[in-house]
């Protein structure tokens, strides 16, 4: 079900879990109503109207956050984000990689720094592929499905995705996040390999394997865009 109240689009996603509504703004602005089953859509309307001035503070930080994202500058001392933890930054004039990452530190050849996005894009997207993997063959025998491999790359604003021949893919930011924020995003992505739809069955799915999960979720819905800035 879809609301439209003014100017605000909300998706609406009943779960018989849920004992009350719940409205949250998404990392990619979009807006979510949870709710028990069964509730009628004035009282959803109403609900969203409470809300509405939290609703468009909201976005509206969202907004403001994209726009002083800062681009990193790749100087001595600068932190960097991994598994939710800053490292600083070493420049060095000579390692035979031009990052490398050792004893908490980034290690950049100065020569390398006109490419140095390029090179952290490279470094997350190559340590993801080892330690997504790890955590996609644990709780994919948790959830007994057999996924055919992994791939991280860029995907917008989407975290993970499911795709054909039942490879998961991941956004190399999902590295920066923190270790058991990142676990939710290949449990999620792993449930779907049984449930293609944000159906109650896949909620409960993903329940009975991460039965804390609506917190992680809510963390990854308010805090993601936070992690935006390499």
């Amino acid at each position: 079900m879809t609301l439209e109240v003014d100017d605000l689009t909300i998706t609406v996603r009943e779960s018989a879990r849920r004992k009350t509504l719940r409205l949250t703004v998404e990392r990619d602005q979009s807006l979510v109503l949870s709710a028990p089953p069964g509730i009628g859509r004035p009282t959803l309307e109403a609900f969203v109207r409470r809300k509405q001035a939290w609703v468009y503070q909201k976005l509206a930080e969202k907004a403001l956050m994209q726009k002083q994202i800062r681009q990193k500058r790749y100087v001595q001392g600068e932190g960097f984000l991994y598994l939710g933890r800053h490292h600083r930054l070493n420049l060095v004039d000579e390692q035979e990689a031009a990052l490398q990452w050792h004893h908490g530190r980034f290690h950049l050849r100065r020569d390398a720094r006109p490419d140095a996005r390029h090179h952290f894009i490279r470094w997350y997207s190559e340590r993801g592929k080892q330690w997504l993997w790890q955590r996609v063959r644990m709780f994919a025998a948790r959830l007994e499905v057999e996924p055919a491999g992994i791939k991280v790359q860029d995907l917008g604003y989407r975290w993970g995705s499911c795709g054909k021949g039942d490879v998961l893919y991941f956004h190399w930011k999902t590295m920066l996040l923190p270790a058991r924020i990142a676990e939710y995003v290949v449990v999620h992505e792993l449930v779907h390999l049984h449930e293609p739809n944000h159906s109650e069955t896949f909620w409960l799915r993903l329940e009975r394997a991460m039965p804390d999960y609506e917190n992680r979720k809510q963390w990854l819905a308010e805090h993601g865009m936070e992690v935006e800035g390499i």
